[in-house]
């Protein structure tokens, strides 16, 4: 497959993620679809991580590897080379928005566990006996209604999608780098075209 096929192909994946990620980390906000006090919503979602990580850091290089990938003035080695920058930049963002989704699942949610106060019961948990291995602990959680359930599914696809982003800007600057040293295959093309 040539560089740019890949590119093209990589692009054109990361737009519905980045979609995805952005609507995913908006959601957190609104558990259960409730307008929360500030201070209310656990401080984890407050780091933008599906927004800015694995949304806007994203489509930038998604818009590049398009244009890598298609056989206008970004399809040489130059554009490439900028796609590579670009995917660096995207599988940043990627890693970024798997990183504190992580932490999000491994601390648990922020909720009135009863007497008004909103705290994080789930902190200070070890692995062993962790919230998420141990639904029976769920039921501290009061208010918002169904807010352990609410964080585990968002932080749960957007540790998936920061992994899947990651995953495909390291195969882009692989692609890229070999499209810079070796070519796009836009010339071997050309040649077939016009040696027929």
């Amino acid at each position: 497959m040539c560089t740019g096929k890949c590119s093209r192909c990589i692009g054109i994946t990361l737009f519905p993620l980045a979609v995805c990620a952005i609507v995913s980390n908006i959601l957190l906000y609104f558990p259960n679809g409730q307008v929360l006090q500030l201070s209310e919503i656990t401080d984890l979602v407050w780091f933008f991580h599906g927004i800015l990580g694995a949304g806007i850091l994203v489509i930038l290089p998604a818009f590049m590897m398009l244009g890598a990938g298609g056989a206008g003035c970004c399809a040489n080695r130059c554009g490439m080379l900028l796609s590579v920058v670009l995917a660096v930049l995207g599988f940043a963002g990627g890693a970024y928005c798997a990183v504190i989704s992580s932490l999000g699942l491994i601390g648990g949610p922020l909720c009135d566990t009863g007497d008004g106060e909103y705290l994080y019961p789930f902190r200070n948990d070890t692995l062993e006996d962790n919230y998420l291995f141990n639904q029976t602990t769920w039921s501290i959680c009061k208010e918002p209604e169904n807010i352990i359930l609410w964080n585990i599914v968002l932080f749960s696809i957007l540790l998936a999608i920061g992994v899947i982003e990651a995953i495909l800007c390291f195969i882009q600057v692989i692609s890229g780098l070999t499209g810079f040293i070796c070519g796009t295959c836009m010339r071997k093309r050309k040649t077939n075209i016009s040696g027929m």
